[in-house]
C-alpha cells in the first residue's frame, strides 16, 4: 500500500503528537511488506508510524538547513521490511556467530498466589537483588518458582523493588492514560545555528551527548548517528552494560566512561555539556538530578540545549511508579499488555517484539529532530508507557504493505565492530558503514565539527 492520497492514521497521530505540521503526513510513501506477527494489538502500526515520524522529522529538518519550509520536505519512502526488521533487530544479532543471549534464566513470568508476576534479572546486580529480596537458597529458576508461589504478585513486586531489584504484577486492565509526548518546557533560547548539510545526514554536526541505556534511548542515539550526528554515550564505570545489547544498539556513536562524583571526571562532562547540542536521558526520574544535571538545571544553565527524557512508568504515573526502574517487558506486564496477548491458559504472553523501547526510541529521535528544526531550547519527555497508551488506546489496525511475502534477509548486513564479526539489522533510515567500538572504550570528547 502506499500512503500519499489516504494518510496512514497512526503516522497522523504520532506526528501531531510531535506538534509537527499536519499536511506532511501525507507526503509518507510505504513500500514492501513486514511481518511482526499475529496478535491483538496493533504493533505493525506502531511500529510503521514511530518510524514514519522520524522520517518525517528528519525531512523537515534537512528542508530547514537548506533554507526551506514545509513545502520543501522531500516525500519520505519507508519500507515495511526494513521496519519489521529493525524493531526485533536484537533477534537478528549474532556476535561472531554467536546468538545473544536475551533473557537470563531468572528473567519471565511465575505463576504467583493470586495471579502472575514478571522478573527482569538480566543484569547481574538485578539478579543479586532478586535472590536477596526472595531469600531464595540459589539462584535457579526452581527456587524463584517456590519462592514466589505462596506469595501474592504485588508482594513480590514490592519485596523486589525493595531491595533494588525489578519484578512487576501481571495487571488484568490497560493501565492509566498517558501521553505520547510532553513537552515540559521551552526555553526562549536558540541553539547553535545549522547551516546546510549533507544528503541524507540532516542531523550532520550536531551534538548528541547519550545518557541512557538498554534499548529504547540506545535505539534513538543510533538514529541520530546514522542521520549525522555526532554521538557520544556516557556511562558509569561502575555500572557496565551487556556486551550484547550494546552490540546491537552501539552503532552510530561512541561510547566513554565517566563518573560524576568524582571532581575531574565532572569537570569534563561539563566540558562536554557546554558544547553539546542535545542530551538525550533515560535514567530513571531523579537518578541525574542527585548530581544536579536534571533536565531543570540542564536548560537552565544551557537553554540552548535539546533535552529529551525518558522513562519507563511515564512522567504522571501514580504513587511511587513514576521513579521507579522498568524495561519493555516489565511496562507490558504492569501495564495489561502481557494480560492482553495471554495464551492458553491464562498464561501472560508477549507482544511480538519489544515495540514499546523501539517505537519509543523512534519517537524520541523524531522529538529531538523536530526541535532542532524549530531552533533548540527545549525539553521533551517520553515514556514507554505513553507509548503502551497510544497502543492500546489510539492505534487501529489498517493493514499495510504492497503485497507478496516478507524476509528478512535483505535488512541484515555483516559488518566488523570491537566485537568482532556482527551480523546485524540494517537501519530503516540506511547504513551506518561502521560497527560499534567496544563500550566505555572511546575518548570522553567530541569529534571536530
Amino acid at each position: 500500500m502506499t500512503i500519499g492520497e489516504e494518510r496512514d492514521s497512526g503516522t497522523a497521530q504520532a506526528w501531531e503528537a510531535l506538534g509537527g505540521a499536519p499536511e506532511l503526513v501525507g507526503r509518507v510513501r510505504l513500500r514492501g511488506v513486514g511481518d511482526l506477527g499475529e496478535g491483538p494489538l496493533p504493533v505493525a502500526e506502531l511500529a510503521r508510524a514511530t518510524v514514519a515520524a522520524c522520517a518525517l522529522a528528519a525531512g523537515e529538518l534537512a528542508a530547514g538547513r537548506a533554507g526551506g519550509g514545509v513545502e520543501d520536505v522531500a516525500p519520505p519512502v519507508v519500507d515495511e521490511g526494513a521496519v519489521a526488521t529493525a524493531f526485533v533487530s536484537e533477534r537478528h544479532l549474532r556476535v561472531e556467530g554467536r546468538a545473544p543471549v536475551t533473557f537470563a534464566p531468572l528473567s519471565g513470568f511465575w505463576r504467583t498466589a493470586d495471579g502472575w508476576v514478571r522478573t527482569h534479572a538480566n543484569y547481574p546486580h538485578h539478579e543479586a537483588a532478586l535472590v536477596r529480596a526472595l531469600r531464595l537458597p540459589s539462584a535457579t529458576p526452581e527456587a524463584v518458582r517456590a519462592a514466589v508461589g505462596g506469595r501474592t504478585a504485588v508482594e513480590v513486586q514490592e519485596l523486589a523493588y525493595a531491595e533494588g531489584g525489578l519484578a512487576v504484577a501481571v495487571a488484568r486492565e490497560y493501565g492509566d492514560p498517558q501521553p505520547l509526548l510532553e513537552p515540559v518546557r521551552e526555553t526562549g533560547a536558540r541553539g547553535r545555528t545549522l547551516g546546510p548539510a549533507p544528503a541524507g545526514r540532516p542531523a550532520a554536526g550536531v551534538r548528541v551527548l547519550d545518557l541512557t541505556r538498554v534499548i529504547a534511548g540506545p535505539v534513538a542515539t543510533r538514529t541520530l548517528g546514522l542521520l549525522g550526528a555526532d554521538v557520544l554515550r556516557i556511562d558509569p564505570p561502575g555500572l557496565p552494560e551487556a556486551d550484547d545489547a550494546y552490540a546491537d544498539t552501539g552503532f552510530g556513536k561512541r561510547s566513554a566512561l565517566l563518573d560524576l562524583a568524582a571532581a575531574e571526571d565532572r569537570a569534563v562532562f561539563e566540558r562536554l555539556l557546554a558544547e553539546a547540542d542535545v542530551v538525550v536521558a533515560g535514567y530513571r526520574p531523579g537518578a541525574l538530578e542527585r548530581y544536579g544535571f536534571g533536565a531543570r538545571e540542564l536548560l537552565e544553565r544551557w537553554p540552548g540545549l535539546v533535552v529529551a527524557e525518558l522513562c519507563a512508568w511515564g512522567w504522571r504515573a501514580r504513587g511511587p511508579w513514576a521513579e521507579r526502574r522498568g524495561f519493555d517487558s516489565l511496562v507490558q506486564a504492569g501495564y495489561g499488555i502481557a494480560a492482553a496477548c495471554a495464551g492458553p491458559g491464562g498464561v501472560p504472553g508477549v507482544l511480538p517484539a519489544q515495540a514499546l523501547d523501539h517505537g519509543t526510541g523512534y519517537l524520541v529521535a523524531a522529538g529531538v529532530l523536530r526541535a532542532l528544526a524549530e531552533g533548540g531550547g527545549r525539553g521533551l519527555r517520553f515514556s514507554l508507557a505513553g507509548t503502551g497508551s497510544w497502543l492500546v488506546r489510539g492505534l487501529a489496525r489498517t493493514g499495510g504493505g504492497a503485497g507478496g511475502s516478507y524476509a528478512a534477509e535483505p535488512w541484515l548486513r555483516v559488518t566488523p565492530s570491537g566485537y568482532g564479526v556482527l551480523r546485524h539489522a540494517a537501519s530503516p533510515f540506511g547504513e551506518w558503514g561502521a560497527g560499534p567500538s567496544r563500550w566505555g572504550t572511546d575518548r570522553a570528547g567530541w569529534l571536530p565539527r
